[in-house]
């Protein structure tokens, strides 16, 4: 993915259409754009398949 346009993982917007926030995991660069942040906290298994290793991350606990 670092060597192609950086675009949200989910949407797949580049940066002359949104803002991207960069993610660093697994030594790797990866992007997602404020809209869809929420969902690498709150709803991470929607990114299985789009971010290796996301089948594993646990979303948030809200009290």
């Amino acid at each position: 993915m670092s060597h192609s346009i950086p675009r949200c993982l989910v949407c797949e917007l580049d940066s002359t259409e949104v803002p991207l926030i960069e993610l660093r995991y697994r030594d790797q660069s990866y992007w997602i754009c404020p809209q869809h942040f929420p969902i690498l906290i709150h709803q991470p298994q929607l990114l299985v398949g789009k971010l290796p290793g996301a089948e594993r991350l646990e979303p948030h606990e809200h009290d």
